[in-house]
């Protein structure tokens, strides 16, 4: 990333916390919410950094959302020089579509959320939202999730029927209306395809509390004796909860929830459906 945006980024991020402070300078009791994404919520499309750093420049709708959620801190890498992922570990990580991890960030990652770390992951294999740059560009979000590490280190899969309808739809989940288009499947990793026994259940698969699955194997990778982390999936696949040591993984396997749209009632949707996913992530449940 250029040093003049990585300079900007620290700008906006110190912006942000200095607005949780309110008018007495005194941080409210708010979680500080890690954004690491390729999609252009903080920094929409820009032609150049003059673009970019224009005031009259319309704000991303989720932007608000989650700021208003928390202290939000933007991320551009998630492991720092001590490796460490540069994060609370009573915060929230909101990774939306992100582009893929280097072995370090992996490592990061996967520490901080056994360790105690909530994530709210927006995974899409087919985005369907448009952007001003051609295919290769850098700038472009990322088209297609690649983070099979990591999810496999969680005990998922990504799957992707490229036969089903194109047009966006709702699920209807716990957490809200999800917008989804093209979107993915979670599905349980391991060596048939299965993933790791929730405390309380049977060794056979079926349903839990939520409606949702749960598993009786292990296995991460494919390969046998490393445990994967509990998980359930909800909606056919559409929503994952997962538990990894102290830490807890609310995957959404589709990221159109993010995308603009002129219609109010939409843009209504998408708002609360965020603010439910994110409580929903920092709750624990």
């Amino acid at each position: 990333m250029p040093n003049s945006v990585r300079g900007a980024f620290a700008l906006l991020a110190s912006a942000l916390a200095l607005a949780a402070c309110g008018e007495s300078g005194v941080p409210r009791s708010t979680p500080t919410i890690g954004l690491y994404t390729s999609l252009p919520i903080v920094w929409g499309e820009s032609g150049d950094i003059r673009e970019l750093l224009a005031d009259e420049r319309p704000q991303h709708w989720a932007l608000a959302a989650l700021t208003s959620a928390g202290t939000l801190t933007p991320l551009d890498t998630l492991a720092d020089a001590s490796g460490n992922l540069p994060l609370p570990r009573d915060g929230l990580l909101v990774l939306a579509q992100p582009r893929p991890l280097t072995p370090q960030e992996n490592v990061a990652l996967d520490r901080w959320v056994r360790e105690g770390g909530s994530v709210l992951l927006f995974a899409d294999p087919m985005l369907t939202a448009p952007s001003r740059y051609a295919l290769g560009d850098p700038r472009r979000p990322q088209d297609t999730v690649l983070l099979s590490p990591i999810l496999a280190r969680w005990g998922l899969r990504l799957e992707f029927d490229d036969a089903q309808p194109a047009d966006e739809r709702l699920v209807a989940t716990d957490f809200g209306a999800i917008p989804v288009a093209l979107a993915g499947r979670f599905r349980f990793s391991g060596n048939s395809g299965e993933g790791a026994l929730l405390p309380g259940t049977s060794g056979k698969n079926g349903p839990d509390r939520h409606g949702g699955l749960v598993t009786g194997k292990t296995g991460i990778m494919g390969k046998d004796g490393d445990a994967a982390s509990p998980c359930h999936l909800i909606a056919d696949g559409i929503v994952a909860q997962c538990v990894s040591g102290k830490g807890r993984i609310l995957a959404i396997s589709d990221a159109a929830l993010f995308e603009e749209s002129e219609d109010r009632a939409s843009l209504d949707i998408r708002r609360k459906t965020l603010a439910s996913l994110m409580a929903q992530a920092l709750s624990g449940d």
